[in-house]
């Protein structure tokens, strides 16, 4: 925990200190490091994420090794998570651990990473590959930190995840039913038949199929 708290910290410190800046300069060439994350820091404040990625597209390429280019890609990704981009999240979670993650840091980018494929899901139809690759991945990240603070977290999420998957297969099989299709519906039961939770575990969420665990 004390890896992400000391992130946090570093990011409210430079949203207060560069909150008070003037409106953002035309981006330029051949600056200090401090400079392009400033406008990161100052872009992400505004909402402003076009500019935000081209400021860290700017920073990469002048500043690679900066001591600033792990906050920066840290705050991008909690900023495109919190704008419900969690594609574009994982990019920057995927650059951090390409580059910096070890340890226990690299447990937290983890999950991050997998906290926005979750809450990346928006259709249960349309989302079935994210869906199964979040339970595989949710399992691998178990079985990696079996220790793992978030594991809790990590436990109510593959719950989720399952609830969802048996639910989508119920309600094709139904669908099929309903269509005069009985055995391409006990194709669709008997995927259920070896799920981890059963109908009578399932409450269906008032906030939609997989509900809200991070509020």
């Amino acid at each position: 925990m004390g890896f992400r708290k000391n992130i946090l910290i570093s990011i409210a410190l430079t949203f207060f200190f560069v909150g008070c800046a003037n409106k953002d300069e035309v981006a330029q060439f051949n600056k200090p490091a401090l400079y392009w994350y400033k406008k990161i820091a100052k872009s992400i404040s505004n909402k402003n994420m076009d500019n935000a990625d081209a400021f860290y597209i700017s920073l990469k390429s002048e500043h690679l090794s900066s001591p600033l280019m792990p906050t920066a890609m840290l705050m991008l990704a909690h900023a495109h998570m919190n704008q419900e981009e969690y594609l574009l999240a994982n990019y920057y979670l995927d650059e951090y651990n390409k580059r910096y993650g070890d340890g226990e840091n690299r447990e937290y980018i983890d999950f991050t990473k997998l906290k926005a494929s979750f809450l990346g899901i928006k259709d249960v139809y349309k989302d079935q590959k994210l869906i199964m690759d979040s339970i595989n991945n949710a399992n691998k990240y178990l079985f990696r930190y079996p220790g793992s603070v978030y594991a809790p977290l990590v436990n109510t999420m593959l719950v989720r995840l399952h609830m969802s998957q048996y639910l989508l297969n119920e309600n094709i099989a139904a669908l099929y039913d309903r269509t005069g299709k009985p055995e391409a519906a006990k194709i669709y039961r008997e995927k259920n038949s070896d799920s981890l939770v059963k109908m009578a575990d399932i409450t269906p969420p008032e906030k939609g199929i997989l509900g809200k665990i991070f509020d």
